[in-house]
């Protein structure tokens, strides 16, 4: 076996960490362009439509790269439903992450569970995606709670 030159090993240790921390880098640039151009106008778009039906909501962005789309209870501002994006911690391409937290009534705990975000997507198709899907999304996971809720016994 021949003898290994340990100061290319060392060079490309470093090599690789210099281009892991460039993934990450470039990473949170694009969630922050899917957050500005795609979740952002997608929620405000929700936002209006559910005005119309007597309910408030509201988005906001965090510095851990997430991005929350809130909807309150029917005639109030106590918040009912969370839909949250979030990118996880280091990762070098964009595999986001669907939080979703519910409550029965204001009293109530949270329930929470996760998912994939648009688990069929590959992540160099995120950026692609339509407001409408985004839309489509967050009211799949309402109704679904909101039925739940209603034929649930307890």
């Amino acid at each position: 076996m021949g003898k290994r030159d340990w100061r290319a090993e060392l060079r490309g240790h470093f090599d690789n960490i210099r281009v892991l921390e460039r993934c990450q880098a470039e990473t949170v640039d694009q969630f922050a362009q899917f957050c500005e151009f795609i979740a952002e106008p997608a929620f405000e778009i929700l936002a209006d439509e559910l005005a119309l039906y007597g309910l408030k909501s509201r988005h906001q962005k965090t510095r851990t790269p997430d991005i929350r789309f809130i909807i309150c209870f029917p005639g109030t501002k106590e918040d009912q439903f969370h839909y949250r994006i979030s990118l996880p911690k280091n990762a070098v391409e964009l595999r986001l992450k669907l939080t979703i937290k519910e409550r029965k009534t204001p009293k109530a705990e949270y329930q929470s569970r996760e998912e994939a975000f648009l688990p069929e997507l590959e992540p160099a198709q995120v950026l692609k995606v339509d407001k409408e899907e985004v839309i489509l999304g967050v009211i799949e996971h309402f109704r679904k709670f909101c039925y739940e809720s209603l034929t649930s016994p307890d």
